[in-house]
This record gives C-alpha cells, sequence and structure tokens, in this order.
C-alpha cells in the first residue's frame, strides 16, 4: 500500500534525517509533505488534507530504529 512511501524514506534517510532529524515528517507521492512534533498531530492534520492510505507518517531518525522493531526472546534448554 505504502511501499513507495517508504522505499522513498529508505532512499532518501540522510537528507531526510538532515532536514527534520527528531519530527514526525508526512511522505505522500515520493515527497515530504509536511513535518510536525508528534504522531498525533501528524496523523490528526493529515487526514484534513488527505485520504487515509496515501500518506506514510515515519519518526524521522538516524538508522533504522524509528522502523524496525526487535522483540526479545529467551531460549528454554
Amino acid at each position: 500500500m505504502l511501499d513507495d512511501e517508504f522505499r522513498y524514506y529508505l532512499e532518501n534517510q540522510n537528507d531526510i534525517v538532515e532536514s527534520y532529524n527528531g519530527k514526525v515528517v508526512v511522505i505522500k507521492d515520493d515527497k515530504v509533505v509536511d513535518a510536525y512534533d508528534s504522531k498525533e498531530q501528524a496523523y490528526f492534520e493529515s487526514i484534513k488534507k488527505y485520504k487515509l492510505g496515501t500518506f506514510l507518517i515515519m519518526r524521522c531518525s538516524p538508522g533504522n530504529e524509528a522502523y524496525t522493531i526487535n522483540f526479545p526472546y529467551q531460549i528454554f534448554a
């Protein structure tokens, strides 16, 4: 669904972080269209402008921590 927007973020992450580090960015049509201080603000402002499912909201930070989830596990003998 939002594969293109996520791919755009990954391919341009360094430039986006340089401009928006720590912000929550809204990506639509292969560009950052807005930046906010919180995910909630990004969501509620974006749904006023764009149809749901047509934009991606991402916390902007270096590395992969903004888009990677690690699940701890324990191995039992």
